[in-house]
């Protein structure tokens, strides 16, 4: 499948829902920034925002859905500059130079957003890999990865090395430099 059909356009929106959602977003973004993400309720992102629980919770869901929707800019932003950007993330540098940028971009944005990305991941069993971006970065590294025995299986194993509550538990003991180290390592040995 081309990596292009695995982003999915923003849906459409009546005008009062887009103001409201941006209300939402702009809101719990500032309170999870001053309180941290697991400080925040719900409620007050709804008070903050100046909309109702109920249009909040069906617009939502959950914290995780909240999220996930703050999370959805900034991969949108990674995923057009690895299909359109400047190599060595986007097209035109060969796939190991490729493959190491994109981990090294996923962990700018992973290590910037660790707490929404932890918790958008974790919400329920299995819910990391229900997340559309996931699919979209296991594919492109499946295809960066091929001419490996198993590029669909190192592009998940990759990936598990950049699982944010992996990256979460192990940032502290091991720092920033080497786990960047590490993960350049394991992306251009497979």
């Amino acid at each position: 499948m081309p990596l292009e059909l695995l982003r999915t356009p923003p849906p459409k929106e009546r005008a009062d829902a887009a103001r409201n959602r941006a209300a939402v977003l702009d809101a719990a973004a500032r309170l999870f920034a001053e309180r941290g993400v697991e400080a925040v309720s719900m409620d007050q992102v709804a008070a903050a925002a100046g909309v109702g629980k109920g249009t909040l919770f069906r617009r939502f869901g959950d914290k995780a859905g909240l999220a996930a929707a703050l999370l959805d800019v900034r991969e949108r932003v990674l995923q057009q500059a690895i299909l359109a950007g400047p190599p060595p993330l986007g097209p035109g540098a060969p796939n190991t130079e490729r493959a190491a940028a994109f981990v090294d971009a996923y962990l700018d944005y992973l290590l910037e957003h660790v707490a929404l990305v932890r918790m958008s991941e974790t919400a329920s069993p299995g819910a990391r890999y229900r997340i559309g971006a996931y699919r979209f970065w296991h594919r492109h590294l499946a295809i960066l990865l091929d001419g490996t025995p198993d590029p669909e299986h190192a592009s998940h194993a990759v990936l598990a090395a950049l699982a944010a509550e992996h990256v979460a538990a192990i940032l502290p003991e091991v720092g920033e430099k080497r786990l960047r180290a590490g993960v350049r390592r394991l992306v251009t040995s497979v």
